[in-house]
């Protein structure tokens, strides 16, 4: 329609669209659409949550006092559910709970004479290594709520705690991605490692700081911090034998031990053959777990259970002892698990995929993209390295 403007001059006019109902009606047609959209979606968000704290609350406060403890240990074992548990039970039975689990063995440290390692042995075609000649030997292992996977790396030598920084730990020196350290590293296989502060957040200090004794390649490289909430220790002598300790050693005893590599976390799983039973029979949760051990022969073993998936919800200490049991394991013990669960390993001859790459050997958490940040980290050298 034509509308008088008026000006200096005179009068002009404008053409200026028409207003039609039938625009405003496709507009709000649209927007009640959309809103009705994000209501039914909210609607069923709450009901979905609500159904979760009923289901929750229900094993809680259930009579099955083992769903109960399983849920608890499976949460708090986890940083950013750690606060769950207390909504329903409160922070005393909660501390019942946990200090139910006593894991403990007869011994404090473990006896280095139980291990006899047989560098420079000769291969034959029957020998466990014949078809693996960078000593590395990887298998699957499943259970019933888990997928498991199980490197063994035949030379001991090979298996230091590599570390994010050289520059000494800091807050403000991010933690490494097992992805980025394997290739800084040059390794031909990596794990994770020990303990370090988490709070449960994204915050970028998280992964920056270990939790207790952190030795690498022959050096003590942390005292500071505090210990693991959980008390153990692992780590391998200049003789490349692998000592558990079931508390938080000091750097003057893991001098007399003469560590060269090692970090703190537990509990100790298997001790001079022999299982820890308190370890075994108490509920532990469902949850990734990482596990390190050694053979009388002195190969060593890595265990990685995947967790907080549909096809494998995660394993117990339980589920970790009984593999490292059936692969020979004369000393073990429990290392960082969680999210920070991984294992990866440079496919030399293309076993797995293309021969040079590394490969992913489990499988994230539904919930990661990338592996966490960390402090430090199990590695294998390249055969013939030093």
């Amino acid at each position: 329609m034509k509308q008088k403007i008026p000006n200096q001059t005179g009068v002009q006019y404008a053409d200026f669209p028409k207003k039609t109902g039938k625009s405003k009606k496709k507009g709000g047609l649209f927007g009640r659409i959309l809103r009705r959209f994000f209501l039914v979606l909210f609607a069923l968000l709450i009901l979905l949550a609500g159904d979760l704290l009923l289901v929750m609350n229900m094993i809680f406060n259930g009579p099955s006092s083992t769903a109960r403890d399983q849920l608890t240990m499976t949460l708090i074992e986890a940083s950013a559910t750690k606060w769950v548990p207390a909504l329903f039970i409160g922070e005393e039975q909660v501390a019942q709970i946990q200090s139910s689990l006593n894991l403990k063995l007869p011994d404090e440290v473990s006896d280095t004479t139980a291990v006899i390692i047989n560098r420079g042995q000769v291969i034959n075609a029957s020998d466990e290594w014949a078809n693996y000649p960078d000593g590395i030997r990887i298998e699957k292992v499943a259970g019933d709520t888990y997928n498991a996977y199980v490197m063994i790396v035949r030379d001991p030598s090979q298996v230091y705690l590599g570390i994010s920084t050289k520059e000494g730990f800091s807050t403000s020196i991010p933690g490494k991605r097992l992805n980025v350290a394997i290739e800084d590293e040059g390794a031909i296989a990596a794990v994770n490692g020990g303990a370090f502060n988490d709070d449960g957040t994204t915050g970028s200090y998280v992964g920056t700081l270990p939790a207790g004794l952190v030795y690498s390649e022959g050096e003590c490289v942390w005292t500071s911090g505090e210990p693991s909430e959980t008390s153990g220790f692992a780590g391998f002598t200049e003789d490349n034998v692998l000592v558990v300790h079931q508390d938080n050693i000091s750097q003057a005893q893991a001098e007399e031990l003469n560590i060269r590599d090692g970090c703190c976390f537990g509990p100790v799983l298997v001790m001079n053959g022999e299982i820890n039973m308190e370890a075994y029979n108490k509920v532990s949760g469902l949850n990734p777990r990482t596990a390190i051990g050694q053979r009388a022969d002195g190969a060593v073993i890595f265990v990685c259970i995947d967790g907080r998936q549909p096809s494998s919800r995660g394993g117990e200490y339980a589920d970790v002892i009984d593999i490292l049991v059936e692969y020979g394991a004369v000393n073990g013990c429990n290392m960082d698990g969680g999210s920070s669960t991984v294992m990866m390993y440079r496919d030399t001859y293309g076993l797995y995929g293309e021969a040079g790459q590394v490969q992913m050997i489990n499988s994230y958490s539904l919930l990661q993209s990338e592996p966490r940040r960390m402090p430090d980290f199990w590695m294998v050298r390249p055969v013939g390295e030093e």
